[in-house]
């Protein structure tokens, strides 16, 4: 017997990334993680900066990660739309350890006029990046 599937398109800003058939789809809303299985009720929310991970048909995983957006759930289709996406193969690893510690670096020796807001986000978004690169290390070595 055939799993259930709902189509997918994950849509960044330059090109579309993912589009085809998933039973399951996880990523971390506005209010906390979501899990979106096929017959999800219609929704539509924020998404924070980190990994989407999904099931594709015939079950392989695949896991993103992307920068914030929305997620728009229909009874028929899932859509992902975000500034940046990236396959989780193809972050760079020591780009990201090198946005955390500078980000850190600049909250720690904060002015007046430091803007931590922006280098909240950019932490948010190389830790969200260093998440994704660990899972895949981790589903590596099983």
């Amino acid at each position: 017997m055939a799993a259930m599937t709902v189509h997918l398109d994950i849509v960044s800003a330059e090109a579309s990334i993912f589009s085809g058939l998933v039973e399951t789809l996880q990523v971390t809303g506005a209010e906390g993680e979501l899990g979106i299985l096929p017959g999800h009720t219609p929704l539509l929310t924020r998404i924070k900066p980190g990994m989407v991970r999904i099931v594709k048909q015939h079950g392989k995983e695949e896991l993103f990660y992307l920068s914030g957006g929305m997620l728009e759930v229909q009874p028929s289709s899932v859509a992902v739309l975000a500034d940046v996406v990236v396959r989780a193969e193809d972050i760079d690893e020591a780009a990201a350890v090198e946005a955390k510690r500078r980000a850190e670096a600049d909250m720690a020796n904060a002015g007046a006029d430091f803007d931590y807001a922006t280098a909240a986000v950019e932490l948010a978004q190389a830790l969200a990046q260093l998440r994704v690169v660990e899972t895949i290390k981790k589903n590596i070595s099983r």
